[in-house]
């Protein structure tokens, strides 16, 4: 989470701080969700009456409006999409935090909503052309680059508004910001989205949209795409320098493609200002947000009793932020897991990076720490009766209030506080109980200092809150573990009698095949060659045998002391399968492979089955007329150790996350479907055997598959032979396929 100056920090969180829009965030997740149907959207967006009617009059204005007047909320989200539906929420949600300051007036923000407009459509129609795959994301960062001016606007009040309504260049503001307050807009605007909890690539965007040129280049993608339309906007013809930078950024182009895309940016701006009912200006290049600022209408905001009261009412008001945190949690694998995500958002919520857990494992029994992982082995060695004379810990556990070392009389503090205080390295601690359905799970047990508690003081509504969710949160997972374990006995019983009746009824033909195949090979002349493709039928046929009679399970399988031929075993699973997965589909397949054997050191039958699934589900997404490419080599080292490399290249529409994560992902967390089911198989047999998976994909442009197999090397070898050096790649995801 990015941090400002203390002092800024104080300024603004003792006076207004903005709440965050809880529509806004809500609606991202929902436009992003691809099952979410337009009656859930309407239902979401008719909670805000403001957005109502902002909707309503948006898809019936002259600029959108297409026919007859649209009067159902569904029939007006339908007619405006999802990006025009999130650009009005947005509006809305930062215009609703600064709409009861002094001196912002909605005169105040034409010019900074015409500027932040053109800056979000120019970054959203960069992203497509460069090809970053969520354009939205884009949209909405450039969007609130410059929501930080409106926060310290609002924070520091008339010294700010006399800065930015004389700073003669945009160039110079974030110099003039820093040297005057200690921070800049884009510094308090990365605060604010971490603060919601939005992307963290989002506050990277608005953090370094002011960037020196040469720096932005090593940025990723999304703040780079914000930056240079940032600098689109104020370059009313494309000059050679802005040219130069976007090759620099992104690759080769022309002027007139920059210009062409900048003149449809400043229609759409001009179309969504009017749905919107912003009176924006004609020329929207080289705007001055603030030139017009009446600063005398500005207060010089100083923290207050009556601020930090009007602080308090925010936090309390922010306890909705809670409500997506809850869902997350309870969406959660395991109470490792569950631990982890209570720690991060104690981070991001409260800024405590100092926690451990003590777990109450019965109704009223001990609290202790074992078991509970990343935290100092005092809390996994010590159980706390749930005395309230005890220490804080039992205090808090048996009064299910937040106690703290700070309030406590010097007389009245436990040994056991002190030391818990000393293992986490501070002055003090902050006990919250974590309770669910008035039950007592635990207790978190934060380590702060004095100042850090002061400040915790203003949200004791939300940490209390914060201690039911993670209660809650720990009570379903443990509940959600008990009901697996019911299920996953009665479903092992039925699956094993269905098991062996279906090992019977399969083993029969399969034997029926096995016999008939050795008497066809009796009746073939010695040099058939049809009698080698007979042999490896015949092991594929002893293959499946194994694993239907293990029915689904996974042999453990040990590598041979002698080594498999790679080499040899692709070209007989070829021989087997490349025309009935490839050929007959008109799918071109092209073959780089050692014309000598290559050892490797792995279990044969987990091999053929790792290259089987992966051909298979190629051969699946694949149309008439794509690629795929197979090709081995030698000679790969990959820290350390020597590897043979396949890989598998072909020119598909590209892998969806889901299946990518599925490789990885252990076998009995794997999907329903077959595809998920394979590719968790495949990655449970390369665990095994010690095979190294990497995957690359993008949307439109294919998938490499490459897998790195461990190297026989015979005991007695004494030379090492040249080797190269290459590491996987990184498991990224973007389409949809295979």
């Amino acid at each position: 989470m990015y941090k400002l100056p203390e002092a800024i920090e104080h300024i603004i969180e003792a006076g207004k701080v903005p709440s965050p829009p809880q529509v806004l965030i809500k609606l991202m997740q929902m436009v992003d969700n691809e099952q979410i149907t337009m009656d859930e959207l309407a239902a979401l967006v008719g909670q805000d009456a403001g957005l109502v009617t902002r909707v309503l009059t948006a898809a019936n204005s002259p600029a959108l409006r297409r026919g007859t007047e649209l009067q159902s909320l569904e029939s007006c989200l339908t007619s405006l999409g999802t990006r025009m539906i999130r650009s009005i929420a947005t509006c809305l949600s930062v215009q609703s935090l600064f709409e009861r300051q002094d001196g912002v007036q909605s005169k105040d923000l034409v010019l900074f909503w015409a500027h932040s407009l053109l800056v979000a459509e120019l970054s959203r129609q960069l992203a497509e052309v460069v090809g970053y795959r969520r354009p939205d994301e884009a949209y909405l960062a450039g969007l609130m680059h410059d929501v930080g001016e409106l926060i310290l606007l609002s924070a520091l009040g008339a010294p700010y508004a006399q800065l930015v309504s004389t700073c003669p260049y945009e160039s110079l503001l974030t110099a003039e910001e820093t040297a005057g307050f200690g921070v800049h807009h884009g510094e308090a605007g990365a605060w604010m989205v971490d603060k919601w909890q939005l992307d963290a690539g989002m506050a990277d965007a608005i953090l370094f949209h002011h960037a020196l040129p040469e720096d932005i280049e090593t940025a990723g993608m999304l703040p780079r795409l914000v930056w240079f339309a940032h600098a689109l906007s104020f370059d009313d013809e494309t000059s050679p320098q802005l040219l130069a930078q976007y090759q620099q950024l992104f690759g080769e182009t022309s002027a007139e493609a920059l210009t062409h895309l900048r003149e449809q940016a400043v229609a759409r701006t001009h179309k969504l200002g009017e749905a919107l009912g912003l009176p924006l200006p004609d020329v929207l290049y080289k705007l001055r947000a603030w030139a017009k600022l009446d600063v005398a209408a500005f207060p010089d905001h100083t923290p207050s009793a009556e601020t930090a009261q009007e602080a308090l009412s925010a936090m309390v008001a922010g306890k909705a932020v809670m409500q997506p945190l809850q869902q997350d949690m309870l969406e959660l694998h395991s109470d490792t897991e569950v631990m982890l995500a209570i720690r991060e958002s104690a981070r991001i919520l409260f800024d405590i990076g100092k926690l451990a857990f003590l777990r109450c494992k019965t109704p009223g029994g001990p609290l202790s720490g074992q078991g509970v992982e990343g935290q100092p082995a005092v809390f996994q060695q010590i159980e706390i009766p749930q005395e309230a004379r005890r220490s804080l810990m039992a205090a808090a556990a048996v009064s299910r209030q937040i106690y703290s070392s700070f309030d406590a009389p010097e007389s009245g503090k436990s040994l056991l506080d002190v030391q818990f205080a000393r293992a986490l390295g501070s002055e003090g601690l902050l006990v919250i109980p974590m309770l669910a359905r008035d039950q007592v799970q635990g207790v978190m047990v934060c380590g702060l200092n004095q100042a850090h508690y002061q400040r915790l003081q203003r949200q004791q509504g939300w940490l209390s809150n914060f201690g039911k969710i993670a209660g809650a949160s720990l009570a379903a997972f443990q509940q959600v573990q008990d009901f697996r374990h019911e299920v996953d006995e009665e479903v092992t019983g039925r699956f094993s009698r269905q098991a062996r009746r279906i090992v019977h009824e399969a083993g029969n033909p399969l034997g029926i095949i096995k016999s008939y195949l050795k008497i066809l090979d009796r009746k073939l002349p010695e040099e058939s060659e049809v009698r080698n493709e007979l042999g490896i039928l015949n092991e594929e046929i002893s293959r499946v045998s194994s694993i239907v009679s293990r029915m689904s399970e996974i042999p453990a399988g040990e590598a041979p002391t002698g080594g498999v031929d790679m080499t040899g075993l692709v070209r007989e699973l070829l021989a087997l399968y490349s025309e009935a997965l490839f050929k007959e589909k008109s799918i071109q397949i092209d073959t780089v492979l050692p014309a000598t054997p290559l050892p490797v050191k792995c279990e044969r039958n987990s091999l053929k089955q790792i290259l089987v699934n992966l051909w298979k589900n190629t051969s699946e997404a694949l149309s008439a007329g794509q690629k795929i490419k197979i090709t081995l080599i030698d000679q790969v080292n990959y820290n350390g150790q020597d590897y043979a490399q396949i890989s598998m290249e072909d020119t598909g529409p590209g892998m969806p996350e889901a299946a990518i994560r599925s490789i990885h992902r252990p076998l009995e967390a794997a999907g329903a479907g077959a595809r998920g089911m394979g590719l968790s198989i495949v990655g449970e047999l390369s665990r095994r055997q010690g095979i190294q998976i990497s995957c690359h994909s993008q949307a439109g442009k294919g998938t490499t598959i490459q897998l790195l197999i461990p190297r026989f090397i015979p005991a007695l070898a004494t030379t090492a032979s040249p080797r190269g050096d290459l590491a996987p790649l990184p498991v990224t995801k973007s389409g949809s396929e295979e």
